[in-house]
């Protein structure tokens, strides 16, 4: 049994550096069935509000998904939303909500198993990434006749965009 933990945390070990040497502004995290990409991208602009911004990718599809987390609450907490076809300019509170997917707080977990916010864009990026009830939300959303599998909650980082 010791063996296989010891084995089981080796294997860990490249993912765990990887991600160490990664920015959270440039990760790129995957679920458990290989059909979703969490894609973080810069987010460009001093923004008062967005502390990070990602793409989620459905792959062998065309759909991708908008995310976007700001800091907010007391605790301050990172508070993600990921939305699809939302309209341009300003819309009302109906139009956000018929374009929402999922909200929640997203969650880091260490190599650890230690559970945090979701790092700052420039800070490195984390090992894994909980997003509650991200999966049930997704199925149950206006894309979800469309889905073959809904996503895990749980991502793990893949790799750092170039």
């Amino acid at each position: 049994m010791k063996r296989a933990i010891t084995a089981l945390l080796c294997s860990l070990a490249p993912f765990a550096a990887q991600a160490a040497d990664c920015p959270q502004s440039r990760a790129i995290y995957g679920d458990a069935n290989g059909a979703y990409e969490l894609r973080f991208a810069p987010v460009g602009a001093e923004s008062a509000t967005t502390s990070n911004r990602f793409d989620v990718i459905v792959l062998k599809t065309d759909l991708k998904l908008e995310g976007f987390v700001m800091l907010s609450g007391d605790p301050e907490r990172a508070n993600g939303m990921v939305m699809h076809n939302c309209p341009e300019g300003d819309i009302t509170g109906d139009d956000l909500a018929a374009c929402m997917i999922w909200q929640g707080v997203v969650y880091s977990v260490s190599s650890a198993g230690k559970i945090d916010l979701l790092p700052a864009e420039t800070a490195a990026a984390a090992q894994q990434l909980l997003l509650p009830d991200f999966g049930p939300a997704v199925k149950a959303s206006s894309i979800g006749e469309k889905l073959t599998v809904a996503p895990w909650d749980v991502f793990a980082f893949k790799g750092c965009a170039a």
